[in-house]
């Protein structure tokens, strides 16, 4: 069986990156091997790793909510790939490409790895559904003003990438209704890989 990439998009509170973990497992199961790839957490390992300068600009950047340069992720995300990616195994990538310029380069980068199976999934969730969950978790970045704030730059940034994934031929582009239950989300994206 051939490897496959599957990248997640989805609005913050949309809870891809539980549906990615739930997707890793499910793989595993079936005697896959998975390289994950959260750009997120790769930012928190790098600025926890070290001291310097760009530990300290990472840090800066990460505790005002500010975004990083489009390098960064693609140098950290990349990093991960040639280090462990041995031909066999399937990628799962969670909030890679959020903006569009680092669209071309992840395709690039499957096309350089060999990877014929792309699958994109969108989580979809309405701009209320994200407010109320966000604001129910109560963290001190989750005010409504800040949640209105990811959600403008998310349809700025995010959705001309998510268009650059559904006209792109090399991928499956799959919509996930996210307004439901985190077990029948799941139970939607595997009824939709492997209907």
């Amino acid at each position: 069986m051939n490897s496959h990439a599957y990248i997640f998009f989805g609005k913050s509170g949309s809870g891809k990156g539980t549906q990615a973990e739930l997707l890793k497992q499910e793989l595993e199961k079936k005697g896959r091997k998975v390289i994950y790839i959260e750009t997120g957490q790769l930012f928190r390992n790098f600025v926890a790793s070290g001291t310097g300068h760009l530990h300290d600009q990472t840090k800066n950047i990460i505790e005002n909510g500010k975004l990083m340069p489009v390098f960064f992720p693609v140098y950290l995300w990349a990093r991960v790939l040639v280090e462990n990616y041995t031909g066999t195994e399937d990628i799962i990538f969670d909030g890679v490409s959020r903006k569009i310029e680092e669209a071309p380069i992840i395709d690039s980068a499957l096309d350089f790895l060999g990877i014929e199976n792309r699958t994109v999934l969108d989580i979809t969730v309405s701009d209320q559904w994200v407010i109320d969950r966000l604001s129910a978790r109560g963290r001190a970045d989750d005010s409504i003003e800040g949640i209105k704030k990811r959600l403008t730059w998310f349809e700025s940034n995010v959705v001309p990438v998510l268009e650059y994934f559904k006209i792109n031929r090399k991928y499956m582009f799959i919509n996930i209704v996210g307004e439901q239950s985190i077990e029948a989300v799941h139970v939607e994206i595997m009824s939709k890989l492997w209907p």
